[in-house]
């Protein structure tokens, strides 16, 4: 079992190593830093509040749907967080490149991505075209974090299944 554990982190480090690679391309390092925002709690409570506020309807029901789904998703967040310390890569991996004044707090899972899938899950059981809109969205936020030197592949992985869980979970309570 060991040996698993063992072979299945030596692999998150090298797909993390592969992407964090390039984080001295300004051009990325631009783009990434600006995406990542998108699963920042300033945005995602923002956008919530938002189109609750402009929408009416089934519309509405999804918008509240996904603002319950954004508060949900953030307690398991903390929970797994606090059961599961993981450091950050950038504290483990020497060669793990970063911003100036990383997060100090534990890297599993991700929070940025939980909070993006968790908002635009319902959309998505709302209005399935959206789909190929937003779930590279909230992927491209997930990638982000891994550029950044924030978290670990499997990081953001759990973190999509965590907010895709939370956002599938709001929308049938609200909406079905």
């Amino acid at each position: 079992m060991m040996r698993l554990i063992h072979a299945i982190y030596g692999f998150d480090c090298r797909l993390l190593q592969h992407v964090n690679r390039h984080f001295d391309k300004k051009v990325l390092n631009l783009l990434f830093r600006f995406v990542t925002q998108f699963g920042g709690a300033d945005i995602t409570i923002a956008a919530c509040f938002l189109l609750i506020i402009i929408s009416s309807g089934e519309p509405k029901l999804t918008a509240i749907a996904s603002a319950l789904a954004l508060s949900a998703s953030h307690i398991p967040v903390h929970i797994i967080k606090q059961l599961l310390p993981r450091k950050r890569p950038y504290m483990m991996l020497e060669s793990t490149k970063f911003p100036a004044n990383p997060l100090q707090d534990h890297s599993f899972p991700s929070g940025h991505t939980t909070a993006i899938f968790s908002v635009i899950t319902p959309y998505i059981l709302y209005n399935p075209e959206l789909a190929f809109i937003l779930i590279p969205l909230g992927t491209f936020v997930g990638v982000s974090r891994i550029y950044l030197g924030l978290h670990y592949p499997s990081d953001t992985i759990a973190g999509g299944i965590l907010g895709t869980s939370t956002g599938i979970l709001c929308f049938c309570l609200l909406c079905i």
